[in-house]
């Protein structure tokens, strides 16, 4: 295999220097002529019915353009897969922060202040906040259509807030049971917590008297969002044009349509641009922020230690919507059992109705639940058994070839050997002080699939541009594909140019998320190299009369050894009158049987007197792919494990009575330098996975087992086991304080 000169090696950021000088126009930043300012009033209780509006004040108001309501928008529903959700609330209000009416006025503060001039009249029904009574037969409905919703996964046999029920099982869980020497169960409970990004939800609309509209916004997948907002105001998605915008921080939460088929209306009735931004306040109030979850964990174990059935029961507390899940459930669930040996597996999951604010996708949506609940599970069953934690999970762990918990054959893993470099870079079995305990937890992904295509042009100036409808969401997807074209083509990554492209002048994708973006992005970007380089070189065989196999490519030009003869590439195109251009594409739903592999330990002091915790240090060990860029690749470690010890210390999306307590960062706690623990990381690289150059996902694994390490450390600590997220001082006091 030739020596890489690029890929491998920690190279800028290719948007960097936007980002820093301020050139880097997010869609907070459109500024179009005439454009005015839409605001929303949003329901202050969370159930009920809308008996009255009234908006006269609110349109007499000097600067006030146009008022939408539910009237407006009657029977239009949106949803990423399943169309649950009236664009501005039709009758009924479900959630607190609801929509409920619209206003565009000709600056921020005057639409602000129309909207206190709207009056509306509700009539106050039970809210059902609890998922498990949702559940209940004789709960109230809060969707008694809901059989009639458009993409629903599976069909429901009668009305229900449990509105989709998933399984996943191997072998069988009954027969399971009865081989286990020892059964265990606990039940565990995750909190709603938010994305934190710096940039909330906005954007902007121009609406064309044709019904079509130009549309700028924060989201990551522009076709998608073309699709959401075409189906729900019933229009062809190729009149929507949907411009690229840089995102200011996803973390999962940038895929929803949000503000946009509102911002629509308000622009179409008013025949002027309309502009749309979510203040803090309204993203804690009625974003998409990770669900909140009570997962049923039993577990049948041998008394050697043997692991022979497994069954999960998810809860999942959808809030009153359905609409901002991409596949309407969630994925991680399957995941959750671990890279584990398990004959006898049953998982269900159940997404539930209530009257609360409407939950989405969270970096690894559905995985940090299960695996705090499972890897928590683990280590009592291994107390149970007498048994240290870490052994058991030795003794259960996955090799290559095996089949996973669901039954899919995994041919490369490296599950054990990353585990023992994990507890030999942390000295696991080293001694350690009163009050110090060590918790370990594992997690493997499969990286998933998509479509994506980069294009590629070389100009008479010898000018390499990129260009893809592909938005970076700021994993740095683009850089990985500058630095690809670069090594491929033998040119310097200062030399190329990027160029991100609207819905009608690119190729319709999938989008970024789910880790998917350098195996399918990567790979297209690998393909219109390779198109590239055979074009260049057909290109100049034909120059110098030779066949392509004869030429050589070096530093922005080719060269012939044998008749020493040199080509700039802009001498190539210039000698053909016209551009080399090439299209590379990646379409591949298969699936993948490669893991990338996360052995994590943490190290917390916990001080009985009050409960309180501090993580002293955090080490993780990674089997991974090749590595393409190593800095970009420990930033997604770094940032995901912080996400990771916020999740499990203090992140809590406070919801009472229905309402969003913590309405700003004063209340709602995210990590900071301060609650940042040493951490170390080591990676073993091989070159396996789907992405280029045998690459594997990175951006989420290290996000998924921390708040199970963090809860087995604690416990391994002060002999206290908190089963319910976050783990904070008072709930360790507590329980130290019953015994």
């Amino acid at each position: 295999m030739a020596i890489k000169k690029i890929i491998g090696i920690s190279t800028p950021r290719v948007e960097g220097e936007y980002k820093v000088t301020g050139k880097a126009v997010y869609a907070v930043d459109v500024t179009l002529p005439g454009m005015l300012w839409g605001k929303v009033l949003r329901s202050p209780i969370p159930s009920g019915r809308i008996k009255r509006i009234d908006v006269s004040r609110a349109l007499h108001l000097p600067g006030v353009k146009t008022v939408v309501t539910g009237e407006d928008v009657t029977g239009l529903k949106i949803g990423r897969r399943v169309y649950d959700m009236p664009i501005l609330a039709d009758g009924v209000v479900r959630f607190i922060g609801e929509k409920v009416a619209a206003v565009a006025a000709e600056s921020e503060e005057i639409a602000e202040q129309a909207l206190d001039l709207i009056e509306v009249e509700y009539e106050d029904l039970e809210p059902v906040l609890d998922p498990v009574k949702a559940m209940e037969p004789s709960a109230p409905l809060i969707h008694p259509e809901v059989m009639s919703y458009k993409g629903l996964p599976e069909k429901l046999a009668a009305p229900s807030n449990d509105f989709i029920y998933k399984t996943w099982k191997k072998g069988d869980i009954s027969v399971g049971f009865k081989q286990a020497e020892l059964i265990v169960e606990n039940t565990f409970a995750t909190k709603t917590v938010h994305h934190a990004y710096l940039e909330p939800h906005s954007c902007v609309v121009q609406a064309n008297e044709s019904g079509g509209a130009e549309i700028w916004s924060c989201s990551k997948v522009p076709y998608a969002i073309r699709e959401q907002v075409a189906n729900a105001i019933r229009i062809s998605p190729e009149k929507l044009v949907v411009h690229p915008c840089y995102i200011g921080g996803d973390f999962g939460g940038k895929g929803s349509f949000i503000d946009i088929a509102v911002c629509y209306f308000l622009s179409r009735k008013s025949c002027r641009p309309v502009k749309m931004i979510m203040d803090y306040s309204e993203e804690f109030l009625a974003g998409n922020p990770r669900h909140a979850s009570i997962v049923k964990v039993k577990t049948g174990v041998k008394r050697n230690g043997t692991l022979v059935a497994l069954h999960l029961e998810f809860v999942f507390d959808s809030g009153a919507y359905g609409a901002f899940k991409p596949n309407g459930l969630l994925n991680g669930p399957h995941l959750s059992p671990g890279p584990y040996n398990i004959p006898h597996v049953f998982i269900e999951e159940h997404m539930v109705y209530t009257n609360k604010v409407p939950c989405g996708h969270m970096r690894a949506p559905g995985d940090p639940q299960g695996f705090f609940a499972n890897e928590s599970q683990l280590d009592l069953v291994a107390r149970k058994l007498g048994m240290e934690p870490a052994e058991f999970r030795k003794k259960n762990l996955m090799r290559d070839g095996d089949v996973d918990p669901v039954g899919e054959k995994i041919d490369y893993i490296k599950a054990e050997e990353t585990l023992k470099r994990a507890l030999e870079e942390a000295g696991y079995y080293k001694p350690k002080p009163k009050n110090v305990g060590r918790g370990v937890a594992l997690v493997q992904w499969v990286t998933n699939s998509g479509q994506g295509s980069v294009a590629l042009e070389i100009d008479e100036q010898g000018a390499v541009t990129l260009a893809s409808a592909m938005l970076d969401q700021g994993g740095g997807t683009y850089t990985l594909l500058c630095e690809i074209v670069a090594e491929e083509l033998k040119v310097p990554l200062e030399k190329i140019r990027v160029q991100t492209l609207d819905t009608k002048h690119g190729i319709k994708d999938t989008g970024i998320g789910g880790s998917r973006g350098t195996r399918v992005y990567g790979n297209a970007g690998y393909d219109a190299a390779m198109k590239a380089v055979a074009e260049i070189k057909r290109v100049a065989a034909e120059k110098m009369g030779c066949s392509p196999d004869e030429i050589v490519l070096s530093n922005g030009a080719v060269l012939h050894k044998r008749a020493e003869r040199r080509m700039t590439y802009a001498e190539l195109v210039k000698s053909q009158g016209s551009p080399i251009s090439v299209i590379g594409s990646y379409s591949d739903a298969s699936k993948v049987h490669q893991a990338s592999m996360c052995a994590q330990i943490a190290e917390v002091e916990v001080d009985p007197e009050t409960g309180q915790i501090k993580l002293r240090k955090y080490t993780q060990a990674h089997n991974t792919g090749t590595v393409l860029n190593p800095l970009m690749h420990q930033g997604q470690i770094d940032g995901g494990t912080v996400m990771g010890i916020g999740y499990a210390l203090m992140e809590h999306l406070i919801i009472e009575d229905g309402k969003v307590a913590t309405t700003h960062f004063g209340d709602y706690k995210i990590p900071t330098i301060q609650d940042i623990p040493p951490m170390k990381t080591v990676v073993t690289e091989t070159p396996k996975g789907p992405g280029p150059y045998n690459s594997m996902a990175i951006g989420e694994t290290s996000n998924i087992p921390v708040a199970a390490a963090i809860a087995n450390a604690v416990e391994d600590a002060v002999g206290v086991r908190i089963k319910d997220l976050p783990i904070t001082a008072e709930k360790v006091f507590e329980s130290l304080r019953r015994g």
